[in-house]
């Protein structure tokens, strides 16, 4: 039996950090430009301190992880780091389900 891993619900949370940047300006400018990206792919996601959450088809997030990724390093950054968990699962629950009783 073949598997339609398209159909599948999955989730990523992603953290880039580019490196080397001298002030905390300059490095939250790099990772506006990388949240960008997920706002323009119309998935579902949110924005935490340390990681974002993004939902949708496994191959779109990986294509995205991609794309979030380069955006670093044609920023001229020297050295980029991207530091991705996957999750996908017949019963994975949205981020809403899990935390929405905790925002305020």
């Amino acid at each position: 039996m073949k598997i339609d891993v398209d159909a599948i619900p999955s989730a990523m949370a992603i953290q880039c950090l580019p490196m080397g940047l001298a002030t905390k300006t300059e490095t939250y400018a790099v990772v506006d430009s990388v949240i960008k990206l997920i706002e323009e792919s119309g998935l579902s996601y949110e924005v935490g301190p340390f990681e974002t959450v993004v939902e949708g088809p496994l191959p779109r997030l990986l294509e995205l992880a991609g794309q979030m990724h380069r955006r670093m390093l044609e920023a001229g950054i020297g050295t980029a780091a991207s530091y991705i968990k996957l999750w996908s699962g017949t019963d994975l629950g949205s981020s809403e389900e899990k935390v929405g009783k905790y925002r305020k």
